[in-house]
């Protein structure tokens, strides 16, 4: 796995997995996310009836723990209503609410909605600033040690910092440019992957 520890960790599918992998700076990094999640969003949903649902996790309480509301908010700024988004700078959604945040999503989008997870992960000093992209679920709050319910049918994660040790400190030290950086180029890439016509 990519990464060695994480807010979130990707949980493995039962057939084989497939994802994506970016870097922040790569200047293709938009167009190759959002075609690889058009495609994703086709093969869970082909006929159109499971309604896509954005769930950002994190906190704006901590700057590394800030990508995912960062992008929900983004993603409301570029498209309002283009897809429900659970998890903003104004309403995050973290470890103390994601329980019941998870039941308001079920009780507002009967049937299986289509979740799209997005939390920040920590890893290796050569992947910071990646971005992953896939089909499976997070599994949020690994990396601080947490027990939270698996998230998504789609995932995507960032490495804002190193992992392995103190990981509430390399939160808090983690730069807010690259975490911006990320957050808008994931935001972006969610506009144009779920804007793009369904064949």
């Amino acid at each position: 796995m990519l990464f060695s520890r994480g807010l979130s960790k990707t949980l493995p599918e039962t057939t084989a997995r497939r994802d994506l992998r970016v870097a922040v700076g790569d200047q293709q990094a938009v167009q190759k996310m959002g075609a690889f999640l058009s495609t994703l969003v086709e093969e869970l949903n082909p006929a159109g009836r499971r309604r896509c649902v954005l769930l950002s996790i994190g906190t704006d309480r901590s700057t590394g723990d800030s990508l995912g509301p960062l992008v929900g908010s983004r993603v409301s700024e570029l498209a309002p209503g283009l897809i429900p988004v659970f998890g903003t700078l104004e309403e995050p959604v973290h470890a103390v609410n994601l329980k019941e945040k998870l039941l308001e999503i079920k009780g507002m989008f009967p049937g299986q909605p289509l979740i799209i997870a997005v939390d920040a992960c920590l890893g290796q000093l050569q992947n910071v600033g990646t971005i992953s992209l896939g089909k499976g679920s997070l599994q949020p709050g690994t990396g601080v040690h947490k027990e939270l319910p698996p998230v998504g049918d789609i995932f995507i994660s960032g490495v804002v910092n190193l992992g392995g040790f103190l990981e509430f400190l390399v939160l808090q030290s983690t730069r807010l440019c690259l975490v911006m950086k990320m957050a808008d180029c994931i935001a972006r890439a969610l506009v144009l992957g779920l804007s793009a016509p369904r064949s």
